[in-house]
């Protein structure tokens, strides 16, 4: 099966994934129907998406155009929710998902309302009403679980200062360390989607995983999804690369009895013991101002919006004003004070 429609069964319209109720949902009847409960159409058939090269929509038969990455999207001319179930299946088939709990009009209303908080934002960007298009994606992530085994070296020194009648002491104790670390990171994210920007992406965490379900084509009805660029394996050195500001923190908070500290030998050895293949809900925003186009992100299941707005050149000039103003202030305060001023 290529192409997966979810048909309503009392009008025969197309459903779509409802993020306010967690079902199945017909604008047409208003039916609902309970994800869980609706059969799988994939089972564990394998194929390889390079395959097919060509897609109809099951509504109005038009061909639908895709880039080979696109796992689901909406039919351009009828508007109907399309799963290209080749792309979920078999070695792409995600084992979990997050999906969205944030519709695309609270989306909508938590960005403008995000908009208007900017205060080096200019007047016009913060009004918010140039919203060129709000696409809700199912971006793919893998979630590692990661056991890092660590053993480090070196020199330390322990200094006491102290004093008697006559005399300031200055006592230094030097010592050889060793520490043996156990350190276990669980679902680490690392996005392996190619078009997706990494640094927003990692802005857009946490993610809430104790909301992971287990897959199933119905939640992707009415959203755009992508499945993976890159695979686990060789998106490996971006988690290992990403848990090391962390296993560096917990280093230096098991020598910070010392004053000083000098490594000669660090040993991380790290072994993947679990990777789960996740899609992970995504608003992105295409906003139009002052004839630039700006992409923000919006966290799906939270709400949190990240990106780089465009900052007035007149509001900072003003902000730093009014610092220097402040500045200016509290020295002639001072110098008053410092002149008698209080006597």
């Amino acid at each position: 099966m290529n192409v997966i429609e979810y048909k309503c069964p009392n009008c025969g319209s197309g459903m779509v994934f409802d993020s306010e109720t967690g079902m199945l949902s017909c604008h047409s009847c208003g039916r609902k129907d309970n994800i869980e409960q609706i059969p799988d159409p994939l089972g564990q058939q394998d194929s390889s998406p390079d395959e097919v090269q060509e897609y109809h929509c099951t509504s109005c038969g038009a061909i639908v155009i895709t880039e080979k990455e696109t796992a689901a999207t909406v039919c351009s001319f009828c508007g109907s929710a399309v799963v290209l179930g080749d792309r979920l299946s078999g070695k792409l088939a995600p084992g979990l998902v997050i999906p969205f709990t944030i519709s695309k009009e609270k989306a909508i209303e938590a960005f403008r309302k995000w908009c208007r908080n900017g205060l080096l934002t200019p007047s016009g960007f913060m009004t918010a009403d140039r919203i060129k298009g709000m696409t809700g994606m199912y971006i793919p992530f893998w979630l590692y679980e990661l056991h890092n085994k660590v053993r480090v070296n070196g020199q330390a020194t322990r200094v006491r200062t102290y004093a008697d009648a006559d005399y300031r002491y200055t006592e230094t104790q030097h010592f050889d360390i060793y520490r043996k670390l156990q350190l276990n990171y669980l679902k680490v994210p690392i996005d392996s989607s190619e078009k997706m920007n990494d640094t927003l992406m990692d802005r857009l965490e946490p993610f809430h995983y104790d909301q992971l379900k287990h897959f199933k084509t119905p939640y992707l009805a009415g959203y755009v999804a992508e499945k993976y660029s890159y695979t686990d394996t060789e998106m490996l050195p971006r988690a290992k690369n990403k848990i090391r500001e962390y296993i560096e923190a917990s280093i230096s908070s098991a020598v910070s009895e010392y004053s000083t500290v000098h490594f000669t030998n660090k040993d991380i050895d790290t072994m993947v013991k679990n990777v789960d293949y996740c899609l992970l809900p995504v608003w992105v925003v295409h906003y139009d101002y002052n004839r630039l186009e700006y992409t923000f992100a919006m966290n799906g299941q939270t709400g949190k919006v990240v990106g780089k707005p465009p900052i007035s050149k007149m509001k900072v000039a003003a902000w730093f004003a009014g610092i220097s103003s402040v500045s200016f202030l509290s020295l002639k305060i001072i110098s008053w004070m410092m002149g008698g001023g209080f006597l």
